[in-house]
């Protein structure tokens, strides 16, 4: 009897598998996700050549390129100062944003006067690298491919998919943080 009760045990517990785990029905390559590179580089490749086409037209102003991606010039350039903005400083200023084609999408009225504080609040990317590179009291016109504005998901308002954009950004106040503050 204890035999076949031991029996009994060990042919319950051995036959006791896991369950095994399914196959995936279709597997995938990494297809989608080259055509979508291929999608934004040839996006990339069409918005910086209407960004050249804008800048050739305006020869009168020189135009710079930014290591985040976007074409500037300056409308004013404060000599008498070297400090840009720091992490951590509180930046004031005023932008708007039109269309490469001009049109206003945001006035600065619209936006209004913001207070940033440096690298710890939302601002796009292209925004955030602009800021950064101005002194107080300059104002600058900056291009910005879709890829540093709102990119794919627009602001879900007025700007659109993947629309590249021209703002005018003005730094009306800059207060250093004490950590910022060279001695």
């Amino acid at each position: 009897m204890r035999l076949v009760s031991l029996l009994f045990l060990f042919i319950i517990f051995s036959s006791c598998d896991g369950p095994e785990p399914r196959k995936p029905v279709q597997t995938k390559s990494g297809s989608f996700f080259k055509e979508s590179i291929e999608r934004s580089r040839k996006l990339l490749e069409a918005e910086e050549s209407k960004i050249q086409d804008i800048i050739k037209l305006d020869s009168l102003k020189h135009y710079s390129h930014s290591a985040s991606g976007s074409w500037y010039h300056y409308l004013n350039v404060n000599e008498e100062s070297e400090y840009t903005p720091k992490t951590g400083d509180l930046v004031v200023f005023n932008y708007d944003i039109l269309t490469l084609d001009n049109d206003t999408i945001y006035s600065k009225e619209d936006i209004g006067v913001i207070t940033y504080k440096v690298n710890k609040q939302e601002l796009f990317l292209g925004l955030r690298d602009a800021v950064k590179m101005l002194k107080v009291n300059e104002r600058a016109t900056f291009l910005f491919p879709s890829s540093i504005a709102f990119g794919y998901h627009g602001d879900e308002n007025k700007i659109g998919s993947n629309i590249p954009l021209k703002s005018t950004i003005t730094i009306l106040q800059i207060e250093k943080q004490e950590d910022n503050t060279v001695n």
